[in-house]
């Protein structure tokens, strides 16, 4: 509604109803800007390094081989009072573009948005995710989709768990059409050592209920089964705040274009906070 654009004199009762609306109005800005500003909030860069394990690197060498890369993320975060938002993008092999045997472009990126709105006073929330990732040597893209209900908790030593449970759906390059299920958490714990601040964290996703078609279509030599992990535990040393760094344990079974094997690995981590 637009006050300017009144151009006749209006009735009494008119008159209130516009100067309410005219009120509301006046005090919209200041609402709006109090409901976005933020009650915590992080934001980071950081240089990684992905080692797989020689078991890994043996049990997919025909299976979606995996291979050691380096990768550049920006990640960050913001809570406001009426729910939280997290989010990062990863580009890796930013600085090898092509695979020595066959030429091909081996660059590729990876994206993920969470986020929580809460229901009202209530720890449970309308939990949105959406996972992107591209690898355009193999044109090879898939996103992932994922709308259900999640839950916050902070105990009171301090460690935190935010568990949620929704359908998924997925687009990718064989596959696009719902694909089952995902439940899983991100969970956090900081104490110190030594003076030393350190953090530890772990995210889980477990996929369940495939589809038929998806599993057989987007892995290698074989169909995958119907229930896929992914996640990782990571440990964080925070030496002044400007400066994290880590060490992470990386794992998945029946994901990554990889069916029917455990893959792990460990990344290095180095981040810059602003």
């Amino acid at each position: 509604m637009s006050i300017t654009r009144h151009t006749a004199v209006p009735s009494l009762g008119q008159g209130a109803r516009w100067l309410g609306c005219a009120t509301a109005l006046a005090v919209s800005p200041q609402v709006l800007a109090d409901a976005f500003e933020p009650v915590w909030s992080f934001r980071n860069v950081s240089l990684n390094y992905l080692d797989w394990s020689k078991g890994t690197e043996d049990r997919t060498a025909s299976n979606a081989a995996k291979g050691d890369f380096f990768f550049l993320e920006v990640e960050g975060g913001v809570g406001f009072t009426w729910g939280e938002f997290y989010g990062f993008a990863d580009w890796e092999n930013p600085g090898n573009k092509k695979r020595e045997d066959d030429g091909r472009d081996q660059r590729r990126s990876a994206a993920k948005i969470t986020s929580h709105l809460y229901l009202g006073e209530s720890p449970f929330s309308v939990y949105l995710h959406v996972y992107d990732f591209r690898d355009p040597g193999y044109d090879g893209r898939e996103q992932d989709q994922v709308v259900g209900l999640g839950y916050r908790h902070t105990f009171d030593n301090g460690l935190w768990f935010k568990p949620f449970l929704g359908v998924a759906h997925v687009n990718s390059a064989n596959y696009s059409g719902m694909n089952g299920y995902m439940a899983g958490w991100v969970a956090g714990y900081d104490f110190t050592v030594m003076e030393q601040k350190l953090s530890v964290t772990n995210w889980h996703e477990l996929t369940f209920d495939r589809d038929d078609d998806y599993v057989s279509e987007n892995y290698v030599n074989g169909s995958a089964g119907k229930m896929g992990n992914n996640g990782a535990v990571s440990l964080w040393w925070h030496p002044v705040s400007a400066i994290t760094a880590g060490v992470q344990y990386r794992y998945s079974m029946n994901k990554l274009g990889t069916p029917d094997d455990y893959q792990n690995a460990m990344i290095y981590t180095l981040k810059y906070n602003f």
